[in-house]
């Protein structure tokens, strides 16, 4: 029997992945949860198989906390289902060391077909998603900028980032107008589109 922690924030959804889950006589869900910061405590306590996690959840994201539980208990693989197909995503994915890399919008059979393989030790990613990463744009940013710009992302203020980066106002704001430089947007708005849209923050 293979165990799955399942980590989704969308109740109609998680329903949805519980139900065709249970189907299968060979996987068992044995905890859900529905924030990034319960998953690292939920997967020690279980010691799964396979946490499969969405990426976009309140708290910490899916891919840090698939990046934790790599680091912090390796035997657990990890499968991202996600609806942001970015490629900047998948990139973030593979460099958090994950099992695999599955959308959504795939049919559902490939969801416990996935589990299984990742289960066996292989790697899971959906072909055409790994190609568009292949020829994606590189992420221009530094991992300081990115910070800077997914702070803004939250609505926060140039003063509001740099406390909470012990930065100056003047500092931050100097990030900002380099991020906007580099990523060839017109101003901070567009700066944010450019990066969502390349699944960099």
């Amino acid at each position: 029997m293979i165990s799955v922690v399942l980590a989704e924030d969308m109740h109609m959804v998680r329903g949805a992945l519980v139900a065709l889950l249970d189907i299968e006589t060979d996987i068992e869900i044995v905890a859900e949860v529905d924030s990034g910061n319960d998953i690292l405590p939920t997967v020690f306590a279980h010691r799964p198989d396979v946490a499969v996690i969405d990426i976009d959840l309140p708290g910490m994201d899916g891919l840090t906390a698939a990046a934790e539980v790599h680091e912090k208990l390796p035997s657990c693989r990890t499968l991202i289902l996600t609806s942001l197909g970015q490629p900047g995503n998948l990139r973030r994915a593979l460099e958090a060391q994950v099992s695999g890399f599955l959308l959504k919008d795939a049919p559902p059979s490939k969801l416990s077909d996935a589990i299984r393989r990742i289960y066996a030790g292989e790697r899971v990613i959906d072909p055409e998603l790994a190609l568009d990463a292949w020829s994606a744009r590189e992420n221009p940013l530094t991992a300081r900028e990115t910070e800077v710009l997914r702070l803004a992302a939250e609505g926060a203020e140039a003063g509001d980032i740099a406390g909470r980066l012990f930065l100056s106002v003047g500092t931050v704001r100097n990030y900002l107008t380099t991020i906007v430089i580099k990523l060839g947007a017109r101003n901070r708005v567009d700066a944010l589109r450019i990066a969502r849209e390349q699944g960099w923050l």
